[in-house]
């Protein structure tokens, strides 16, 4: 059976069983440049985890001579703390890093029964952990700080949680907190000396597809009901998005759990929601209503033929949707399930409607009325 959980996620009543790595250092002095604190508040952390399984295995690794003040907090909350000196002498090592993927992978073979390794780090140098981690069959959960995650690591994982959009973390004083994600840049040449892999330097590049999770949906929805041979679940959704976009978090968008961002998108005709086989896990589909899909036919014909007129030739594909919705504003593709503007229009040449031809020289689709 599967339950919804208050963030949105659906997971079985055998709840997943977590394993917790800390690259301390990482987040904490992560979270002291983003966030401008000096302790590192990690209940935030907690009640995350909390939401998504049974944490029964939490480790933290640091050279913990640098992070007295954190010992304390780390080890009310039940984590081991793992004493890894940072430097022999003038060199710095990164044996942190090395003990954390050994242990990882040590537990990955001896403890079968954990389904979960959650990974809290920005740095790119653990992807080959992900990566193995997922081969040997197990889920991937990554934590950075946003402003000094590397890149190339949330796309490896299965989920990816910024520590800064966590419920309960505040934001820098005086300034909003970053929403963003970050790039790795190369560091300053002077410290190339320097081993430490603490904190990358990045350049934050602002999220832009705030308005297109609308969007998002309905082209995995639409993708999920061409391959799928059954009802597409809302579990079975949320999960294909994470697959394609592992930071994708609804509560970003003001939402406050999946189930509510469908529903959203259900009351106002985008997708339409049935009972599904378990309680709380709804089935999803695009509206039926056969009346609507036609008429979207014929305003996409309408509309070639307006065009052919006042262009004297047939209009290309590029931008004809911008045409259709200046006379209907809420047309969309996706409400009739069609993964792209170009397969809504090859279905409206299906039904004989339209012709069209490719036209090299623009490199496009001419249309015609058929």
């Amino acid at each position: 059976m599967r339950v919804p959980e208050q963030n949105g996620c659906w997971m079985t009543t055998d709840d997943e069983r977590i394993a917790l790595f800390l690259d301390y250092e990482n987040l904490a002095i992560g979270a002291r440049e983003a966030l401008g604190r000096h302790d590192f508040n990690f209940r935030p952390i907690a009640d995350a985890l909390a939401e998504r399984g049974r944490v029964v295995v939490r480790r933290a690794y640091a050279d913990w001579s640098s992070f007295a003040d954190d010992r304390r907090e780390l080890t009310r909350h039940q984590i081991e703390l793992i004493e890894i000196p940072q430097r022999m002498g003038a060199v710095r090592k990164n044996a942190a890093d090395i003990k954390m993927a050994v242990d990882a992978i040590e537990l990955c073979l001896e403890r079968d029964y954990i389904t979960t390794f959650v990974l809290g780090t920005g740095d790119s140098d653990f992807t080959p952990l992900v990566h193995k981690l997922r081969e040997l069959n197990r889920r991937v959960i990554g934590l950075g700080i946003e402003a000094s995650t590397s890149a190339l690591l949330p796309p490896a994982c299965d989920e990816f949680l910024f520590y800064e959009r966590l419920e309960g973390v505040e934001p820098p004083a005086g300034r909003r907190a970053t929403r963003g994600r970050a790039r790795r840049t190369a560091p300053p040449a002077a410290a190339a000396t320097d081993t430490s892999d603490a904190v990358d330097t990045v350049e934050v590049v602002p999220r832009t597809d705030d308005t297109n999770l609308g969007v998002l949906v309905t082209q995995t929805l639409a993708g999920l009901e061409r391959t799928s041979n059954g009802p597409v679940l809302a579990s079975m959704l949320k999960r294909t998005i994470l697959r394609k976009d592992p930071t994708c978090n609804e509560a970003d968008y003001g939402f406050r759990g999946f189930g509510e961002l469908v529903r959203q998108l259900a009351s106002t005709g985008v997708i339409e929601l049935r009972e599904g086989t378990a309680a709380g896990d709804p089935e999803v589909r695009f509206p039926t209503d056969a009346r609507d899909e036609e008429a979207a036919f014929a305003l996409l014909r309408s509309t070639v033929e307006r065009l052919a007129k006042l262009k004297s030739g047939p209009p290309h594909l590029s931008g004809l949707k911008t045409q259709m919705r200046r006379t209907d504003p809420d047309f969309s593709e996706k409400r009739f399930g069609y993964g792209g503007f170009l397969q809504f229009a090859k279905a409206a040449r299906a039904r004989g409607l339209i012709e069209m031809d490719f036209d090299e020289q623009a490199d496009d689709y001419l249309l015609r009325p058929a």
